[in-house]
């Protein structure tokens, strides 16, 4: 049974936070808020934790197409290749906020991934998400909760997360209403930036 955790986005509950945190260093899942759709995460470096999200999510763990949520740059630049001027520019102008950038992975990356020569990178502009991975001390693996039968409900009110979620999560953390709109994702691995999927984030800041 999963339990409901409320948290507010304008002053997170620092007990709170420690409560979620305690779960996922345990190889706990949880259900998180971000600035777009509400996201299944864990601790980066629990492989039984990754395994158990690959397997709900129902693909291989080397081949999934994982987010890392981080908490800043510097946090981005331990998993990832050199980041040269461009690259470094973007980033800056476009985090946090609800963007997914593909960039090319380093030798950091926890074992599970080494075979991905890419990882996809977020910093999401949630107070709640944020102190949860700057207390966590390292990014957390995840992906978003949207349903295949594109069920708008189960996917923005916690409460019906919950329901759906309950014997699959650990922790649900109640932020408010999520939205429905994923990230943009955005391939910088190739001379030019390539936009994958228009999602909520802007172009025009690019």
């Amino acid at each position: 049974m999963a339990e409901l955790i409320r948290i507010y986005e304008e002053n997170p509950n620092a007990k709170d936070i420690k409560k979620v945190v305690d779960v996922l260093r345990n190889g706990g899942l949880i259900i998180y808020p971000t600035d777009t759709v509400y996201g299944l995460g864990c601790d980066i470096t629990n492989t039984s934790a990754l395994e158990r999200i690959a397997q709900i999510k129902n693909v291989k763990l080397d081949k999934a197409n994982f987010s890392f949520i981080c908490q800043d740059l510097s946090n981005i630049s331990d998993y990832v290749k050199h980041i040269d001027t461009q690259t470094f520019k973007i980033l800056k102008r476009c985090l946090p906020g609800p963007y997914t950038f593909i960039l090319p992975g380093n030798s950091n990356l926890p074992s599970v991934f080494k075979k991905k020569k890419t990882v996809g990178i977020r910093v999401p502009n949630n107070n709640i998400c944020m102190a949860i991975v700057k207390q966590l001390g390292n990014p957390i693996v995840s992906t978003s909760i949207r349903d295949e039968d594109e069920v708008i409900e189960y996917t923005t009110d916690p409460e019906l997360i919950l329901e759906k979620w309950d014997k699959l999560v650990d922790i649900v953390v109640d932020g408010g209403y999520g939205d429905n709109t994923p990230s943009t994702v955005i391939d910088l691995t190739t001379s030019s930036p390539e936009v994958i999927r228009q999602g909520k984030g802007s172009l025009e800041i690019m």
